[in-house]
Parts: C-alpha cells; sequence; structure tokens
C-alpha cells in the first residue's frame, strides 16, 4: 500500500469543501480556482474540477454568469447560491468536527501511558 494513494484520496474528499469556501468568497473564475487550490498544494487539474463545478451546479449549489473578458472569449464566474451557502455552512460544522475528533484521538496517551509523539 503506498501513502501517496491515501495523501491523493485525503484531498479528494475535500475538494468541493475547497472549491466551495473558494466560491464563498465571490465570483470567481474556474482558472483562478484551479490557481488558488494549486497554491494550496490541493493538485487539481481541469478534467478533475469542471465535472465537479458542472455537478455542484447541477445540484442548485453554484451559479454562474458569463463577463466579457479583454483577453479572449467571455469568462463564466461561479457564485453560491443560497442552497450553497446553506450546504456549505453544514460542511464547515462537519469539518469542525471531524477536526476536534482527529485532534482528541491524536492527542491521547499511548496505552503504556506515554505521550504520543509530536508530529
Amino acid at each position: 500500500m503506498k501513502v501517496e494513494n491515501t495523501q491523493v484520496q485525503m484531498r479528494k474528499g475535500i475538494l468541493e469543501f475547497c472549491i466551495l469556501e473558494i466560491i464563498a468568497r465571490g465570483e470567481v473564475y474556474a482558472s483562478d480556482m484551479l490557481e488558488e487550490l494549486t497554491a494550496a498544494r490541493m493538485i487539481v487539474v481541469e478534467g478533475t474540477l469542471y465535472p465537479l463545478l458542472t455537478r455542484l451546479k447541477n445540484a442548485g449549489l453554484l451559479d454562474y454568469t458569463w463577463k466579457e473578458s479583454t483577453s479572449g472569449p467571455p469568462r463564466k464566474y461561479y457564485t453560491l447560491t443560497p442552497l450553497g451557502q446553506e450546504f456549505l455552512h453544514e460542511l464547515r460544522l462537519t469539518w469542525e468536527e471531524v477536526s476536534d475528533s482527529i485532534r482528541i484521538i491524536r492527542q491521547r496517551p499511548h496505552a503504556n501511558g506515554s505521550a504520543p509523539p509530536l508530529v
């Protein structure tokens, strides 16, 4: 078993959450999302992002508007719908619960009474 496979799966599991967080700040173009995700070491390619954006749009969580671009064709800018804002709120609560659970598990003393290693 390779650790890289598990790392990829962990990142995929939180990708939707990260995308919604980015869009929650205001309308955003897909290329800007890719750039921010890459800067945050969330390795994502267009072939992953665009189908996910379509799925989120079809679920009623996102909306988009076309805007003219000075450097090419019109661009699609995404925003959260009210349902998307509510969905993101629930994901934030879940993230806090999961983070707390992991912190509790990692900080629990070992069976022999020693403290866990600081990693």
